[in-house]
C-alpha cells in the first residue's frame, strides 16, 4: 500500500525568500542614510589662486625667395 498524501506544505522556502528580502531592505536603508544624511554636508571650500605667467613667443622670420 502506498501512501498517497498530498498536503505539502511550501513555506519554507518563502521563509528563506523573506529573510533575503529583508536583509537587502535593511542594507538599502543603511546606505541610503549614510549618502543622504552625509550629502547635505558642504565639502571644506579653500581658495585657490592660480598664477600662470608665459614668456613671450614670437613667430620666427620667415625666409624669403629670391
Amino acid at each position: 500500500m502506498t501512501d498517497n498524501n498530498t498536503n505539502n506544505s511550501g513555506g519554507g522556502g518563502n521563509a528563506g525568500l523573506a529573510f533575503i528580502v529583508g536583509g537587502i531592505v535593511v542594507v538599502l536603508a543603511i546606505v541610503a542614510y549614510f549618502v543622504l544624511a552625509r550629502g547635505g554636508m558642504a565639502p571644506e571650500s579653500k581658495a585657490i589662486d592660480v598664477d600662470v605667467n608665459l614668456p613671450e613667443v614670437s613667430a620666427p622670420a620667415v625666409p624669403t625667395v629670391n
